[in-house]
């Protein structure tokens, strides 16, 4: 009989802490409902004692998803633990995750205690988790550069204060395949009453490999992955979903293992996550990738031509990727749009439907046939939650290599139109200084950058910002989507904005 690994995704925990990569409630709540869909066994949805918008996003998510269990993690700390419950409490499945450290590195600097306080706090905060939820993890902190026997004895301690998930994290990414296996081998033979707990992997990618190691860990006996959607997370990030499934769903005849990811989810589930951290993944990333499933060279266009199993080892339509153009134009009607996005695997609420119809009628008067990766664009505009203090009315740019750029911006804000003119070195500049003439705010924009979102004159252009409002430490993400490379920054710019005064 195969086995089964659970995918346990971080991406709204250890990923978000990724610099620039925090989410606001209504993403949260988007990436959430995703990772139910696309089968992810349990969502670890936050760190509850983290701050009190942290807790409240963990108590939404339990509260809308159904079918995966909703984790929070905890310190060995009881104040943790208590915010943890209380986020979790209404799940349908609840777990609590907790962690403490075990290196001799860390216990001696980090923690300041010796073995014997290590275990004690282990025993103690595992069992006051217990009373609160029969779903508990423990997590050996820097597991990999831990003793094995008293890696074996930390475990053991949990198993026997409650714990039924045991996990032996690769917290700085160190390990090399090798090594991670023959650590699990070694937990499984030598810790008393693992055999009725799931062990699970959860590795950095610091060294470059978090995938490898993972699978290592399951050829080893773990039974679980802990993950990231685009391996986003700390540092060099986590371990990838996408990779591990998708290495597991290919190569299942070696591993004998399988996961419930429904594999056709995870194109839009990457996009998403890159359309709400800004943070675009690498031409070259596997599966993902936007090279993944292409080929240039002329033996290998030959050889896929002939047969595509001569140079792809899975299809474009296994991981979700649309083949398909949309043949839709300015005189499409409402149903075959829905039937189209249906199509794409893109289920939206009636408010957000109504928004993304009107923004598509209004890019088919610019572009005379639009394709699938036109409407992913419209669909993905990071959304706001709330209304929109600013919309943009109109702007006007004078520019030129031999003059100062000047550009008139006229903003909307509620009944009221505010209209400024600013000029600076080039256009874009000039746009940004004009509009944060209206805002009346001290705006930083800290990055940005555009990219082609489509093929051909009339392409639509994804434009990216990070912002830093009034010294705030906090990035604030904006995106904008326009065939024209202005409008798409400025309106990049005030959806940054907007999202930094509704959040």
């Amino acid at each position: 009989m195969e086995r089964t690994v659970k995918i346990f995704d971080t991406t709204l925990r250890d990923g978000e802490q990724s610099p620039g990569c925090s989410m606001n409630l209504g993403e949260k709540l988007e990436v959430a409902k995703e990772l139910e869909a696309m089968g992810v066994d349990i969502i670890e949805a936050g760190f509850a004692i983290a701050s009190p918008g942290d807790a409240a996003a963990i108590a939404s998510i339990a509260d809308i998803v159904k079918s995966s269990t909703i984790c929070s993690l905890a310190r060995c700390v009881e104040k943790d633990i208590d915010a943890a419950w209380n986020a979790i409490r209404k799940a349908n499945s609840a777990r609590i995750h907790v962690f403490l450290a075990t290196s001799p590195l860390h216990m001696q600097y980090k923690l300041q205690m010796t073995p014997d306080q290590v275990i004690e706090r282990i025993a103690h905060h595992v069992a006051y988790a217990k009373q609160y939820c029969s779903d508990i993890e423990f997590s050996a902190e820097d597991a990999c550069r831990s003793d094995l026997d008293f890696l074996c004895r930390a475990l053991e301690t949990a198993i026997k204060a409650g714990a039924t998930t045991l996990n032996i994290p690769d917290t700085v990414g160190y390990m090399i395949p090798e090594e991670i296996f023959s650590r699990i081998k070694y937990v499984r033979e030598h810790t008393e009453g693992i055999e009725n707990c799931t062990i699970s992997c959860h590795c950095h990618n610091d060294l470059g490999m978090a995938v490898a190691n993972s699978l290592a860990a399951v050829q080893a006996g773990a039974d679980q992955i802990e993950c990231t959607i685009n391996g986003i997370g700390e540092r060099a990030g986590n371990a990838s979903m996408e990779e591990c499934v998708m290495a597991l769903n290919t190569r299942k005849p070696y591993f004998e293992v399988g996961c419930n990811i429904q594999t056709k989810q995870i194109y839009r589930a990457s996009r998403m996550i890159q359309t709400i951290t800004g943070v675009p993944v690498a031409p070259t990333k596997p599966i993902v990738g936007a090279n993944a499933f292409a080929h240039e060279s002329g033996i290998h266009q030959h050889g896929v031509l002939a047969n595509k199993e001569t140079y792809e080892i899975m299809t474009p339509e296994s991981v979700g990727i649309p083949q398909n153009e949309i043949v839709l134009g300015k005189h499409s009607g409402r149903h075959a749009f829905e039937e189209r996005l249906k199509d794409l695997g893109y289920t939206l609420d009636q408010a957000k439907l109504d928004k993304v119809f009107d923004k598509f009628k209004a890019l088919a008067d610019k572009k005379k046939t639009i394709k699938d990766r036109d409407l992913e664009a419209l669909i993905g505009v990071a959304p706001v939650s709330g209304a929109e203090r600013y919309t943009l009315k109109s702007f006007v740019i004078n520019s030129g290599n031999t003059i100062t750029s000047t550009a008139v911006i006229a903003l909307q804000k509620g009944d009221e139109v505010f209209e400024r003119v600013a000029a600076d070195a080039g256009p874009i500049n000039a746009a940004y200084r004009a509009v944060n003439k209206i805002v009346g705010h001290d705006i930083v924009l800290e990055d940005y950058s555009l990219k082609a979102l489509t093929e051909g004159e009339d392409a639509q252009c994804e434009a990216v910002v990070k912002l830093t409002i009034d010294g705030g430490k906090e990035f604030v993400t904006g995106r904008g989507v326009s065939t024209d490379i202005v409008e798409a920054s400025i309106k990049s710019y005030i959806n940054g904005i907007n999202r930094y005064f509704n959040d």
